[in-house]
């Protein structure tokens, strides 16, 4: 069967979250899904498979870092919907059945892919002193992400602070049920971006993720509250870095970017 390897949330390989896409007729024993994200080794492989016409959606997907299966994913899912459409296994707008419900991927005229995913409800809390210890930054604000994300959300003093982490994964551990999302205010919004922010989520597997699609769904309101606009873009600064076009609207946001098939082969498995 053929696997590929999708550089998510940027316009050219090497950058951006790779994510591993395979494409199914129907899922394999969860074991054997595991195994093969083990084996891609990427912070998500998504698999998918096409679903009976007529129904609430058009493919059902699911999601696994190498440790275990997720619950929402955005690079991933954005791979896929660039796998469908780019091999011609689907046109128009893409209805994944997934854990989260019902998301759908729709490509745009310029390239780009829009997901449509729920908003993460925002609860602000109290930062236990710990964490600015173990993220080595002491954040200023801190909001629950719900169920869902399943993040705490820090705010840092500046774009600096967020650039300069040197986090202890092995302590943040005892923080979230996901993990970490580090963020400030831009600097300089001149440079093309709103906010900036960097994910932690050593709890599955994954010390730092690249570009983490699920985390802007708690960015979008977070810094929409602040900034006063619906629509933003956001950089995640990780070593690979990407950015990810958000619009919030109500319950659901959006989260636009891009992707490229930077591998492609066949899995002997």
């Amino acid at each position: 069967m053929r696997i590929r390897i999708v550089d998510a949330f940027t316009d050219r390989p090497f950058a951006g979250n790779p994510a591993g896409v395979l494409l199914l007729d129907a899922f394999p024993s969860d074991d054997w899904l595991q195994n093969v994200a083990l084996e891609v080794n990427h912070a998500e492989t998504a698999f998918a498979h096409p679903l009976p016409e007529g129904g609430e959606a058009d493919w059902a997907l699911r999601w696994f870092t190498p440790a275990t299966e997720v619950d929402m994913c955005g690079h991933a899912t954005l791979a896929t919907a660039h796998v469908l459409h780019s091999t011609g296994a689907a046109t128009g707008p893409v209805r994944f059945a997934t854990r989260s419900g019902v998301l759908v991927a729709t490509a745009q005229e310029d390239g780009s892919i829009t997901l449509d995913f729920p908003t993460a409800p925002l609860t602000e809390v109290t930062v236990d002193p710990a964490v600015g210890k173990a993220l080595g930054a002491e954040p200023v604000a801190a909001a629950d992400t719900g169920p869902n994300v399943g993040d705490l959300l820090v705010e840092l003093a500046d774009e600096q602070a967020v650039h300069a982490l040197t986090p202890d994964h092995k302590a943040l551990v005892a923080h979230s049920k996901r993990g970490i999302i580090a963020t400030a205010r831009a600097e300089d919004p001149s440079r093309g971006y709103d906010f900036v922010s960097r994910c932690f989520f050593p709890r599955v597997g994954i010390d730092e993720d690249p570009v983490t699609g699920s985390a802007h769904t708690a960015l979008a309101p977070y810094w929409s509250q602040r900034l006063g606009r619906d629509e933003l873009t956001g950089l995640q600064a990780s070593p690979r870095s990407g950015r990810v076009r958000t619009a919030l609207r109500g319950e659901r946001t959006l989260l636009t970017g891009r992707a490229v098939t930077v591998i492609e082969g066949e899995l002997h498995a």
